[in-house]
């Protein structure tokens, strides 16, 4: 499935906190790696409380030595310095995606936060939104407990939509290889959760809405027993359940009852205002989740 993940590093030990995630998928796919730096105009000083890398020739040795103390000797490993500085930093990862053939770029969550980053998204929501490869993010608030990561369960959340299977297809395949168990959430909003047409639709025809609501119900039943017969079949361990009320804290909610390691979710990869108004679930799961997350790209 993934056959050469991209890691971008920018020098500090937040970026870093990817690395023991990213040699578990190596050695699972037999996957080469190539940790990459991008040289950034007008860096600030410090990012993340470390010394920005400035100089081509300081990122390499900084490459090298994380490549020989993170990653060792028994996978192979190659290092990538974009020497011309870039002012679009997202831009220039998604670009070397198509240039060194990588079809997995794992990278922190962090970001600079702020308005800025509510406005236009982290660099990984960013990434996502302006390719197709699928991105690993890895939250940097759980880097101690990911020293050791270990695939068990891949939760998939679904909302009946053909588009967001692909990240079920993904999950899937992961766990035949990792030998993990896969759970399924559906979540059904309530009258006052709606979005978009939909919102206003319940808002002018509450009743009715709220009918629709209920037999959305039922159908959900049916589409996921669909589901899991065909992942048993697979030879797949698969659970499932249907929740009602925020998707957020229904996933979230769902990671910790079922000791979730993973969580695989399709995306059409919109950031920022667009997320916003029509809203997507990707950044604000991207933003909260504590365990990592695969987004994969809806074609």
């Amino acid at each position: 499935m993934f056959k050469h993940l991209l890691v971008p590093l920018d020098g500090s030990a937040l970026a870093e906190c990817v690395l023991p995630i990213a040699a578990c998928v190596a050695d699972t796919f037999a996957a080469s790696v190539t940790l990459l730096h991008i040289i950034e105009r007008d860096a600030p000083a410090e990012v993340h409380g470390a010394r920005h890398l400035r100089t081509p020739a300081e990122a390499q040795t900084y490459l090298a030595e994380i490549r020989d103390r993170a990653l060792g000797v028994d996978r192979p490993v190659e290092t990538h310095v974009h020497t011309l500085e870039v002012k679009d930093v997202a831009r220039s990862i998604v670009e070397h995606t198509d240039e060194l053939a990588s079809d997995l770029i794992v990278m922190c969550t962090h970001g600079r936060g702020g308005p800025r980053r509510w406005l236009f998204g982290s660099n990984a929501q960013q990434v996502i939104a302006l390719g197709n490869t699928p991105v690993l993010l890895v939250p940097a608030v759980q880097a101690e407990s990911l020293a050791h990561f270990v695939c068990r369960r891949i939760l998939v959340p679904l909302d009946g939509q053909a588009d967001h299977e692909q990240g079920l297809r993904a999950a899937a395949a992961l766990a035949h290889m990792n030998g993990a168990a896969v759970h399924v959430v559906l979540v059904i909003p309530k009258l006052d959760q709606l979005k978009g047409e939909k919102a206003a639709t319940g808002k002018l025809l509450p009743r009715t809405m709220t009918a629709l609501l209920e037999m959305s119900e039922d159908s959900a039943e049916e589409y996921l027993r669909e589901h899991i017969a065909r992942l048993e079949h697979e030879q797949l361990k698969v659970t499932a359940e249907i929740a009602r009320g925020d998707a957020i804290a229904a996933i979230l909610g769902a990671v910790q009852r079922t000791d979730t390691s993973l969580i695989a979710l399709a995306t059409h990869g919109k950031t920022g205002m667009d997320a916003f108004w029509s809203g997507s679930l990707t950044p604000q799961l991207a933003a909260r989740t504590p365990v990592p997350l695969l987004l994969v790209r809806v074609h």
